[in-house]
């Protein structure tokens, strides 16, 4: 392990190029010709048509003529011109109640720290950020395999002070209500962490470089409702734990916009498992988690520390 600064320093200089080029993907990103959207969808689906004067219509498209379309809307047939079309997007009909759309959960991925067994999709990502210190991005690399990356922003004049963290995240959807996922969390130690490296003074380097956590995940239900169970495996560079800690959590979608989400944590060595309960609010793109962690035992501090995040996916 190395002793001095300077021998690490490739390290989170590797990891800040990783985080660069993520936000790059995302600043790249750019929607395919509308041309290639517009169909006739098949029955049992639906069509969002977003306009250029910021209105959002749901319905079908009847007919695609050379300049417009035909749109059939819940209050009648509109004629459309293809160049005021910024995106459309079909949707199934089960996701129509009482007449409003019931867009997706937009936080899948994830409970509050702690992974679920779904994955992004392909050219997906969301940009998100943990008690405002903690922001990162992610992006689905295919279906199967996506990447996040982030650094911590503490008011300070020293890059070595802040926290960089990457998550790899692989998995796959076993069938229509199970999905699975292994995944990790790389975190580099500060460098003030380690101003005194050698703490037990036998000459030898006693603060990790390295630390994380190694996932397991699986997560059983449809994408409003759902149970997460989860094995995490703390490591510190090269050392990795036998006994891992045990996660179950789930999500309960209440109505249009909120969910109840609780994720909980049994740790090796620890009597006292760790809870969480909140709400998640959002909308089509953006999701905010407000919830209270605790510890069941006789000193809890009752509610809990309170935690707070936001999402936005593109």
């Amino acid at each position: 392990m190395c002793t001095k600064h300077g021998d690490r320093s490739w390290g989170w200089k590797s990891l800040l190029v990783l985080i660069t080029l993520l936000f790059c993907v995302t600043i790249n990103i750019q929607a395919g010709d509308i041309s290639s959207q517009l169909k006739i969808p098949d029955t049992g689906i639906s069509q969002m048509i977003s306009l250029q004067d910021g209105s959002t219509l749901v319905g079908r498209i009847k007919e695609i003529k050379d300049n417009e379309i035909i749109f059939e809307a819940k209050h009648g047939d509109l004629t459309i011109p293809i160049d005021q079309i910024i995106e459309i997007k079909e949707i199934s009909d089960d996701d129509i109640k009482g007449g409003k759309y019931w867009f997706p959960n937009p936080n899948q991925t994830r409970l509050y720290f702690g992974p679920t067994g779904r994955m992004l999709k392909k050219g997906e990502g969301y940009f998100s950020d943990v008690y405002l210190f903690f922001p990162s991005v992610t992006y689905g690399v295919s279906d199967n395999f996506s990447i996040s990356g982030g650094i911590s922003i503490f008011p300070t004049d020293d890059f070595g002070e802040q926290l960089i963290y990457v998550t790899p995240k692989i998995g796959f959807k076993a069938n229509e209500n199970l999905s699975i996922a292994g995944s990790a969390i790389i975190v580099r130690v500060p460098d003030w962490f380690g101003d005194d490296d050698d703490i037990n003074n036998d000459g030898e380097d006693d603060i990790a470089d390295i630390v994380g956590i190694l996932f397991a995940t699986a997560t059983y239900g449809n994408e409003d409702n759902s149970l997460t169970f989860g094995l995490g495996f703390g490591y510190a560079d090269d050392e990795v734990s036998s006994n891992p800690a045990i996660q179950v959590g789930g999500e309960y979608r209440m109505s249009r916009r909120m969910s109840f989400v609780t994720e909980n944590w049994v740790f090796p060595e620890m009597d006292d498992p760790m809870i969480s309960y909140g709400f998640r609010f959002f909308g089509e793109t953006m999701a905010v988690d407000l919830a209270l962690f605790n510890v069941l035992n006789d000193d809890a501090f009752f509610p809990g520390l309170p935690y707070i995040d936001f999402v936005y996916n593109f």
